[in-house]
């Protein structure tokens, strides 16, 4: 009788818990003035990266669950109205875009293409499988894809630890033929990319990469990076951010020898989806933005991220990072002014909440940005499992 008193204990115990993590908080979001942010859709177990289809269905990935989603807007309202799920018990299949008619799925060691999925959502064909030689490394094994304006599909490859050294794939982004037949490494010393695009006039690839840990709070930075030809190699593992020699293997490369970053982010903010901003629903300032989305902090004293940051060009430079929406890490890191978009000095830019707070719990955790044919801003939430929409109202008075 003890042991079961206890076991049910235990479960009331944890109910409160499992309905607060699935808790949506879009009160506590904060957005420029005009901006509003509604749900798209919830119960998107483990949301991650999106793709849209030309007939307006966002398919969405997973990276714990091993599956993949559709989500159908029949009704036009803005929400989706039904939660399709195309495949199981896929091995973390992080990646997803669209091409041709067909869906492609990378998972840990394979890329896989359904054909036609758009007019089979309900019945999914078997997948072709593209390619099935990447690694196998669970460690920074998952993977974002996207097809760039060359018509090939690119993959990246993580470093299969913290930091070290190790086969010429691991620490690049490579590309493939849409037929799966060539690969070949575009970018190397790139640690973990889970996010990149291509700038809409210029066609140059753009990507975020993920700092390693076990250097502090404060560094190395998270990486927002510019690749305007293949053959670069952006450091890792010998240097960090612009100028941070690696203590293990910096002696060994000068960061003079490797491509600097475009900008550095945050500490620690994982940032992950980014995309140029091409819509026309937002005011014209936004137009060829960046939007990244910043998955947040596991590591740091004070969390960081948990937010989506605007990154404003001029040409192929950074003039200014700003947080555009955050509040998914409570308290808001800025409660005095909770409208004004909050520009990021170079010694702030990964704090989302004042020093000496307690560490915090965050109850969302943004992961991918997808601009929608209106011009709305989807993100995706894994923790929170949700998708959501944000907008533009008009000019608040």
């Amino acid at each position: 009788m003890t042991s079961l008193r206890f076991w049910i204990s235990l479960v009331v115990c944890s109910l409160p818990a499992l309905a607060r993590g699935a808790e949506l908080h879009l009160d506590r979001i904060r957005l420029p003035p005009g901006f509003a942010i509604d749900v798209y859709a919830e119960g998107v177990k483990n949301a991650r990266q999106m793709a849209l289809g030309p007939s307006g269905v966002v398919f969405v990935s997973t990276r714990r669950e091993g599956n993949v989603y559709a989500l159908i807007e029949a009704k036009r309202t803005n929400k989706a109205d039904r939660i399709v799920t195309l495949a199981k018990g896929l091995q973390n299949p992080n990646g997803v875009a669209f091409r041709g008619g067909a869906l492609y799925v990378a998972e840990r060691s394979r890329v896989l293409r359904y054909d036609d999925i758009e007019r089979h959502l309900d019945s999914p064909p078997k997948p072709v499988v593209l390619r099935d030689d990447f690694p196998k490394e669970a460690h920074h094994g998952w993977k974002f894809i996207a097809f760039g304006p060359d018509g090939w599909l690119y993959v990246p490859v993580g470093a299969p630890c913290n930091v070290c050294k190790s086969e010429a794939i691991f620490a690049t982004i490579t590309r493939l033929s849409a037929d799966g037949k060539q690969r070949e490494i575009y970018a190397r010393g790139v640690r973990n990319t889970v996010g990149f695009d291509w700038h809409p006039d210029t066609g140059v690839l753009w990507f975020t990469d993920n700092g390693r840990d076990e250097m502090g709070d404060d560094t190395p930075p998270d990486e927002l990076d510019r690749a305007p030809r293949p053959g670069l190699h952006f450091g890792f593992p010998h240097c960090h951010g612009n100028g941070i020699a690696d203590p293990e293997f910096g002696r060994e490369r000068p960061c003079s020898e490797f491509t600097t970053p475009a900008a550095d982010l945050g500490p620690h903010v994982a940032a992950l989806g980014m995309r140029f901003y091409t819509g026309s629903m937002f005011p014209p300032e936004y137009r060829k933005n960046i939007f990244i989305a910043e998955h947040g902090s596991w590591n740091r004293t004070i969390p960081s991220g948990y937010r989506i940051v605007r990154v404003v060009l001029d040409g192929d430079k950074v003039v200014s990072q700003e947080v555009f929406a955050a509040g998914w890490l409570p308290p808001d890191p800025k409660p005095e002014d909770p409208h004004k978009g909050h520009t990021l000095r170079a010694d702030e830019s990964a704090d989302a909440a004042p020093r000496g707070a307690k560490r915090l719990q965050a109850w969302g955790r943004p992961v991918d940005v997808l601009v929608m044919p209106d011009g709305a801003l989807l993100v995706s939430d894994d923790t929170a499992d949700a998708i959501y929409r944000i907008h533009y109202r008009g000019s608040a008075r």
